[in-house]
């Protein structure tokens, strides 16, 4: 019985699939279906630097791997799962000329490309498509030439393809509400130090009637610049569910899901104008999701 239990919680974990975007990490983690609508990790360097007045473009291009279920105490899940997803993700960022509070006032979109595939016990299902959009306003400060941060609202809508009893998805099928706070220590000759620290209001999915608890996350990279344009060190990100899930307004025990990754990232700037990032970042510490790791890169060009 507790390896049909086991099993039957596995399939539950993987239903909801995954939600990439901007550097969709999107993981199998706790909360419904094991999945986040935020790309776990995504974000690297200059994350909390908010560039001047003007149009800029982004490009995410994220991949992500997974072998294993980790249970409720971090132990493996005896089942046959295996995941992949790519994603490519434009962002495009508007900076105006407008001050608000004695800072920068930005818009931003993402929009997610994925292809994801899912295979448990036997069964595989593939998908392709748009996934979730996160879109807000941001407000940037600029301390000194070298300390900066960023305040965000922002909003992740269910525009991915959902269907409740498949086993891949790539969208979540409800609104996230996140608040966003970003800060950034930038020096092109010394030490480098981003987090970008984000907390999630997940809405409720009306065809399953179930709410995903509250998540507190961060995306970090800590480097060493190298005085000609490279930044050398590590990158990764922090996960903790903080509230449990609910569903027919009764509690989901024992279904937080948690996480750390670490990994090595580079950055490199050109003295056009246009910088690129990179890393690869393992999983540890794992509960209530799957046990990967990713790649991920971001280009950022002005217009």
């Amino acid at each position: 019985m507790k390896a049909v239990s086991r099993t039957k919680r596995a399939s539950h974990l993987c239903r909801a699939g995954l939600s990439l975007l901007a550097a969709a990490s999107a993981g199998v983690q706790a909360t419904e279906g094991g999945g986040s609508s935020y790309p776990m990790g995504a974000e690297n360097y200059m994350s909390g630097a908010m560039p001047p007045p003007g149009l800029y473009s982004q490009f995410y291009v994220g991949h992500y791997e997974a072998d294993s279920l980790r249970g409720n105490h971090g132990e493996k899940v005896p089942v046959d799962f295996r995941v992949r997803a790519n994603s490519v993700a434009p962002r495009l960022i508007w900076v105006t000329e407008q001050q608000v509070l004695g800072a920068s006032l930005a818009f931003h979109a993402i929009v997610p490309l994925v292809d994801l595939k899912v295979e448990l016990n036997g069964q595989s299902q593939s998908k392709q498509g748009l996934g979730d959009i996160i879109f807000g306003p941001a407000l940037g400060y600029h301390y000194s030439d070298k300390l900066h941060s960023i305040f965000a609202l922002d909003f992740i809508a269910p525009s991915g393809e959902y269907n409740r009893g498949d086993l891949a998805n790539i969208g979540r099928n409800y609104w996230v509400v996140e608040p966003v706070a970003a800060v950034s220590y930038v020096d092109p000759n010394g030490l480098n130090v981003d987090a970008k620290i984000m907390y999630d209001f997940n809405q409720r999915n009306n065809a399953t009637d179930y709410l995903s608890g509250s998540e507190l996350h961060a995306d970090y990279a800590v480097g060493w610049g190298l005085g000609n344009g490279w930044v050398v060190g590590v990158g990764g990100y922090m996960d903790y569910q903080t509230t449990d899930d609910r569903q027919n307004g009764e509690t989901v025990k024992d279904n937080k899901g948690r996480a750390i990754a670490i990994g090595p990232s580079v950055k490199y700037t050109s003295d056009k104008g246009w910088f690129l990032t990179a890393k690869w970042e393992q999983e540890t510490q794992v509960r209530n999701r799957a046990e990967g790791n990713a790649y991920w890169m971001k280009l950022t060009v002005p217009f």
